[in-house]
């Protein structure tokens, strides 16, 4: 399962994360309903699979 930043951003905002702020190449992201907070590297390359399963969960999609 090849994801790029990107794609997992718009899945993310699609379930209710925003960005709260950038840190350079990093969008911190927010949800209203949940405490965790996600730092999403945006660089222009496929993420790495723990990586993407480690986000996925914190974000309770997994």
């Amino acid at each position: 399962m090849a994801t790029t930043s990107k794609e997992l951003l718009k899945i993310l905002k699609k379930h209710g994360w925003y960005v709260e702020r950038v840190h350079g190449s990093h969008h911190i992201l927010k949800h209203d309903e949940n405490p965790m907070t996600i730092v999403l590297p945006l660089h222009n390359t496929d993420m790495k699979p723990g990586i993407l399963h480690s986000i996925l969960r914190d974000a309770g999609l997994k």
